[in-house]
């Protein structure tokens, strides 16, 4: 794939994402949070399932590798993780801006930094830390309904709660990546989906509008399903590091579309925080471009 491609994809893949935050604030006046999130991710495996019958018509399928048993630990891990995650988006969704909430969606690439040092020993250069503190700043500061009384954002809780989540399953992803990217969401896909959706039983959730189903379904293929195609698409004519330099511009689409579409008026505060967003994740990418030079 010629890297025009490539970056084309990734910048796809962000503006795609970026739909998730506003649109499914807007589905959340009538569609519970965790049957919301099985919707969203059932929509990506779903609209993806024919797309992996199509490649294994056209024989595409010897390209790829698939997933095998040795992934095992990884890929369950993967789906436990995206169950959990879209749904404390969901809850943090439905009591916070979604503006807010798409700026702090970029604490996962701290959460996934931090979780990556930790846990699996990979080196962090100094921007990258100052990245983390900038981007973990702007999260406290998004975090407080109202800076003059303090009043803390429960909402905001729970979206930082999702990008731990997320940068858990970024790692577990990481150890995936060289297998059949359609195969992979396609699992994460139905797993995730199949998870939130019982999670949305035992909370006695119920579907009392049956005009979202197929609107969360189509968000989940576009926003969940497409966005992760084009985004491992973009990794293999990029490389990890570049694509996730043009990925980030997602969670400032996703503020920008929340703006238009609620007509919010925001605070001092969240200009405050987008400039440490702004500033953070311009850091993190610089060392990531840096180091993969």
């Amino acid at each position: 794939m010629n890297k025009t491609k490539a970056t084309f994809y990734a910048f796809l893949a962000a503006a795609l994402y970026a739909l998730n935050s506003p649109l499914s604030k807007l589905m959340l006046l009538r569609v519970p949070a965790a049957m919301m999130a099985g919707l969203l991710y059932l929509g990506a495996g779903l609209g993806l399932l024919p797309l992996l019958f199509f490649q294994s018509r056209q024989n595409h399928l010897k390209a790829e590798l698939p997933l095998t048993r040795k992934e095992l630990p990884f890929t369950a891990s993967m789906i436990v993780l995206d169950i959990a995650a879209p749904v404390f988006l969901m809850i943090g969704l439905s009591s916070s801006s979604a503006a807010s909430a798409s700026l702090l969606n970029n604490f996962e690439i701290a959460a996934t930094a931090l979780i990556a040092l930790l846990l699996f020993h990979e080196p962090v250069g100094k921007r990258l830390w100052a990245a983390i503190v900038l981007v973990t700043l702007a999260s406290i500061i998004l975090s407080f309904e109202h800076t003059d009384s303090l009043s803390f954002s429960h909402g905001s809780l729970f979206v930082l709660l999702a990008c731990v989540c997320w940068g858990f399953e970024n790692n577990c992803t990481r150890k995936l990546s060289s297998k059949n990217p359609l195969e992979i969401v396609i699992v994460k896909g139905f797993g995730s989906g199949t998870g939130s959706l019982l999670i949305a039983l035992i909370r006695r959730e119920h579907l009392t509008d049956y005009s979202c189903l197929f609107p969360a379904l189509l968000l989940g293929f576009v926003a969940y399903g497409l966005s992760i195609l084009f985004y491992i698409y973009a990794q293999r004519g990029l490389g990890a590091a570049k694509t996730s330099t043009y990925y980030a511009v997602s969670p400032f689409i996703g503020a920008l579309l929340s703006l238009l579409l609620f007509r919010e008026i925001p605070s001092c505060s969240f200009f405050i925080a987008l400039l440490f967003m702004l500033a953070g994740t311009w850091l993190a990418n610089s060392e990531s471009v840096q180091g993969s030079e």
